[in-house]
C-alpha cells in the first residue's frame, strides 16, 4: 500500500529578499594574489615611512638631540678626566724622583707638570660646569638624518627583524630565551598583518608598544640649584619675513617700505647666517649699527650674536648672525701653539678674537693705543697680549712703567726682553718722557735726511727700531693730586701727538678711566682702543670716545660681562666691535713666561736684547740720575741700580751665573752647593767647566770645602761668596 505523502508548502528563499548572484569569476588563486599585493603594497607604504622616521614626531626627535648632546658631552668629560688623570700621575712621580733624588728632575721639569695638571684641572672643571642646551635646528635635522640612515643601513644589511614587533621577537629568539622560538612564527604573522594593514600617508597606525610609552610631561622641571635656567630653544635659521619685522619692530623699515634681498639667508655648517639686503632709501647701516642690541633682541638673540657691516653702499648691510655666544668659551694665544717671528708694523700682534672668530691683529705702527676697564675686567690679560706680542719683533724696544709694585712685569724684564723697566717712580717717568721726546727730535731729523715724512717699513732699523712705551695703571702718574703730574700730562700729550710718525707709540692702561685720569686732549690721539667692562656710560666715553655710547658702543652693558671681553675701536684695521683676549696667564700656568723665553732666543739672535745694543734711552736715564733700569735694573725686578750698561758681556754673563747659583741654593734650601748639581739645575746648556770658569772670573773664587747632608765634606761654593761677588758686580 503506498504511502501517503502530505502535501508541502511552496518553497521560499530562507533568509534572503533577493537571489545571490556570482559576480567574481576570478579564479580562487588570482583572488588571494591581489589580496598579497594590496598587503605587500600596504607594508610597503608602512616600511618607506617607517625609513623616512614618520613614526617619529618632532617631540621624539628632539629627545634623541637630546641623548647625542649629553652623550657628546659625557665622553668629552671622561676624556679629560682621562688627561687630568694622567697630568697628576707624571707629576706625582716626577715630584717623587725629585724628593728621592736630589737633581733627577729639574725645577723647570716640575713647574712645567705642575701647569699641566692646572690645565688639565682647569679644562676638566670648565667641562664639568657646562650645561648641555637643547638642540637647535641644525642639530635636531642632525637627529633625524642620523635615525634615517640607521634604519636605511639595517634594512640594507638584511636586517628585518629591525622592523617594529618583528624586531623584539627576532631579537630575544636568537638570545635563546624559554617559548620564544615556537611563538616567533606567530609573532611573524601577527607582525605582518601590523604592517599589512590599510596604510593612509602621513597617518601610521599605531603600534600597539606605542600605548605603553611614557606621556610626555609639560610641567616645566623645577631648577635645581646651580643649574641654569633656559626657557626656550634656540631661534630658527633666519628668514625674510622674521628680518623685515625685526627692522619694523625698531623703527628702520616704516609703512609700505620693504627691504631690498640681495642675498637670501642660509644657515652655513657651523650654525651661522648671513644675509645682504638693501635698506629703504630713508635710513642707511650705520643707523642700523646704533640700534644693535635693539635689533638683536628682536632676532631673539644678543648683540654678541649679530653683527652688521655696510656692504658697499650706505643701504646694503652684511648682517651675520649665530646661534650661540661666540664670546663664551675661552681661546689660548695663537703664539703658544706658533711662538715664531712677526712682523708687529705690518701684520699685528694677535691680541683677541671677534664675534666671526677670526684673530684680531694690533699693528705696532701709526696709532697710540689705550686700555681701559674697572677691576677683574681682564685688561692686563689684553695688555699682556699686546705686550708679550710685540716682543716677538726683534725691531721693538719695549719700555714698560709699572703702576704697582707687584712681580706682574717682572718675567719682561728677567728675559731681558724689556728694554727698560722700573716700578712706581714718577721722577723717572718724567726723564723717560724727556728721553722720548729727544729721541723724537733725533729721529725726525734721520727722516728728514731720508726723504721721509714718517717712518716706513724699509727704514725701521735705519731709525734704532720701533719704540713701544707701555705705562700700566695710568691713574698712577695722572690722577689729580699725584707728584708731577701736570709735567707727565704735559709730556704724554707732546709725544701722543707727534711721536707716532717717527716710531714712538704709546700704551696707557688705567682701571680708572675718566677725564681727570685720562684727559681729553691726550684721549683724542688714542686711535686705538679697548674697553673692557666699565660702571657708567660716561667712563666707557673716556676710553672710546664722546657720544661712543649713544651709538652702541658702550662698555658698561656687557651682559653677561666675561673677562677680557670689550669693545675694540681701531680704524687703520677696519675694527669696531667687541672683541675677547685670548686667554694667557702666568701665576698658575706661566705661559707669559714661556713666550717671552721663546722670543729672548730671537732677539738674541738678532741682538736685540737688553744689554746687547747701545740703547739711547737708557744711555739718557743714566746720565740724567745716575741709574739704570735696563732689563728692570741689576737684579732685573724693576728696581733701578747703578752703572749697569758699562758692564761688559762677560761680566753680564757672569752676574747670571752668579744669580742663578743664589736661585739654585734658594730652591735647595742650602747655603752651599757643588758645582755640577748647580749646573744641572740651572740647565741651558750650562756645563760645571763652564760654570766653575764664570764664577772664578765674576769674583767667587775657587771652590772650598764644604759640607752637604748625604754627600759629606766636599768641594763646593758658600752662598755668601757668591752674594758678595754679585754685589760687587752689580756695584751696590
Amino acid at each position: 500500500m503506498a504511502t501517503e505523502i502530505p502535501p508541502q508548502p511552496d518553497y521560499k528563499p530562507m533568509a534572503f529578499a533577493e537571489p545571490i548572484e556570482k559576480t567574481d569569476e576570478t579564479p580562487r588563486s588570482e583572488r588571494i594574489k591581489a589580496a598579497f599585493n594590496e598587503q605587500r603594497g600596504n607594508a610597503g607604504a608602512r616600511l618607506k615611512d617607517w625609513l623616512n622616521t614618520g613614526d617619529l614626531d618632532e617631540v621624539a626627535v628632539i629627545h634623541l638631540a637630546t641623548e647625542a648632546k649629553q652623550r657628546k658631552q659625557d665622553q668629552a668629560v671622561a676624556q679629560q678626566e682621562r688627561l687630568a688623570a694622567q697630568a697628576h700621575a707624571r707629576f706625582a712621580v716626577a715630584k717623587a724622583r725629585a724628593e728621592q733624588e736630589d737633581g733627577a728632575v729639574s725645577a723647570s721639569s716640575l713647574a712645567r707638570l705642575a701647569g699641566d695638571v692646572a690645565e688639565a684641572d682647569a679644562k676638566l672643571e670648565a667641562l664639568r660646569s657646562r650645561v648641555v642646551l637643547p638642540p637647535n635646528d641644525r642639530e635636531i635635522d642632525r637627529a633625524r638624518h642620523g635615525k634615517r640612515a640607521g634604519r636605511a643601513a639595517a634594512v640594507a644589511g638584511g636586517a628585518f627583524g629591525s622592523l617594529p614587533v618583528l624586531g623584539v621577537a627576532a631579537e630575544q629568539a636568537a638570545n635563546g630565551q624559554p617559548m620564544v622560538l615556537a611563538a616567533l612564527g606567530v609573532a611573524a604573522g601577527y607582525g605582518w598583518y601590523l604592517v599589512s594593514r590599510p596604510f593612509d600617508a602621513g597617518q601610521p597606525a599605531p603600534a600597539p608598544m606605542e600605548q605603553l610609552a611614557a606621556p610626555v610631561s609639560m610641567v616645566k622641571p623645577e631648577v635645581q640649584p646651580g643649574m641654569r635656567e633656559f626657557n626656550a630653544p634656540p631661534p630658527p635659521a633666519l628668514t625674510v619675513s622674521q628680518l623685515e619685522e625685526a627692522l619694523r619692530a625698531i623703527g628702520e623699515v616704516r609703512g609700505e617700505e620693504q627691504i631690498q634681498i640681495r642675498a637670501v639667508p642660509q644657515r652655513d655648517k657651523d650654525g651661522n647666517t648671513t644675509v645682504v639686503f638693501d635698506l629703504p632709501p630713508r635710513t642707511k647701516v650705520g643707523n642700523l649699527v646704533k640700534k644693535i642690541e635693539e635689533f638683536a633682541g628682536a632676532l631673539g638673540r644678543d648683540s654678541s650674536m649679530v653683527d652688521i657691516t655696510k656692504a658697499g653702499t650706505e643701504l646694503r648691510t652684511s648682517l651675520w648672525m649665530t646661534d650661540c655666544d661666540p664670546f663664551e668659551d675661552v681661546r689660548p694665544s695663537p703664539l703658544i701653539k706658533k711662538p715664531a717671528q712677526i712682523d708687529a708694523f705690518k701684520d699685528g700682534v694677535p691680541v683677541a678674537w671677534a664675534k666671526r672668530g677670526n684673530d684680531v691683529r694690533l699693528p705696532i705702527s701709526i696709532s697710540n693705543i689705550a686700555i681701559g676697564g674697572g677691576t677683574r675686567s681682564g685688561k692686563g690679560v689684553g695688555a699682556s697680549n699686546l705686550a708679550v706680542g710685540s716682543t716677538f719683533d726683534p725691531r721693538i724696544n719695549l719700555r714698560v712703567v709699572a703702576g704697582k709694585s707687584n712681580a706682574e712685569w717682572n718675567p719682561y724684564a728677567a728675559t731681558g726682553n724689556a728694554s727698560t723697566y722700573f716700578k712706581p717712580d714718577p721722577d723717572r717717568l718724567v726723564a723717560l718722557l724727556d728721553a722720548l721726546i729727544a729721541d723724537k727730535d733725533r729721529r725726525e731729523k734721520d727722516l728728514d735726511k731720508l726723504g721721509k715724512s714718517k717712518l716706513v717699513a724699509p727704514v725701521i732699523e735705519q731709525l734704532g727700531g720701533l719704540e713701544l712705551l707701555i705705562i700700566d695703571e695710568l691713574a698712577t702718574y695722572t690722577r689729580p693730586g699725584k707728584p708731577r703730574r701736570e709735567e707727565i700730562v704735559e709730556k704724554l700729550v707732546l709725544l701722543a701727538s707727534v711721536a707716532a710718525g717717527a716710531g714712538i707709540l704709546m700704551v696707557v692702561i688705567t682701571q680708572y678711566p675718566g677725564v681727570d685720569v685720562f684727559p681729553t686732549e691726550l684721549a683724542v690721539n688714542f686711535t686705538t682702543k679697548w674697553a673692557m667692562r666699565v660702571d657708567t656710560a660716561q667712563q666707557s666715553n673716556a676710553i672710546l670716545g664722546a657720544g661712543s655710547s649713544g651709538q652702541g658702543r658702550d662698555a658698561s652693558k656687557f651682559s653677561p660681562p666675561r673677562p677680557g671681553l670689550g669693545w675694540l675701536v681701531n680704524p687703520f684695521v677696519g675694527v669696531t666691535d667687541k672683541a675677547r683676549s685670548f686667554d694667557l696667564d702666568e701665576d698658575d700656568r706661566g705661559e707669559i713666561t714661556m713666550l717671552l723665553e721663546k722670543a729672548a732666543k730671537i732677539r738674541e739672535k738678532h741682538g736685540r736684547l737688553a744689554g746687547q745694543w747701545e740703547d739711547p734711552i737708557e744711555r739718557h736715564l743714566l746720565n740724567a740720575t745716575g741709574l739704570s733700569s735696563a732689563a728692570g735694573g741689576p737684579k732685573r725686578d724693576g728696581v733701578p741700580g747703578r752703572n749697569v750698561l758699562n758692564h761688559t758681556p762677560e761680566q753680564r754673563m757672569q752676574m747670571d751665573a752668579l744669580r742663578g747659583c743664589l736661585k739654585v741654593m734658594d730652591h735647595l734650601q742650602r747655603n752651599v752647593a757643588q758645582v755640577k748639581e748647580m749646573a744641572e739645575i740651572i740647565g741651558g746648556g750650562m756645563t760645571e767647566t763652564r760654570l766653575s770658569k764664570l764664577l772664578r772670573d765674576g769674583g767667587a773664587g775657587g771652590t772650598v770645602k764644604v759640607d752637604i747632608e748625604g754627600a759629606g765634606r766636599v768641594n763646593g761654593y758658600q752662598k755668601a761668596d757668591i752674594a758678595d761677588a754679585l754685589s760687587l758686580l752689580e756695584g751696590n
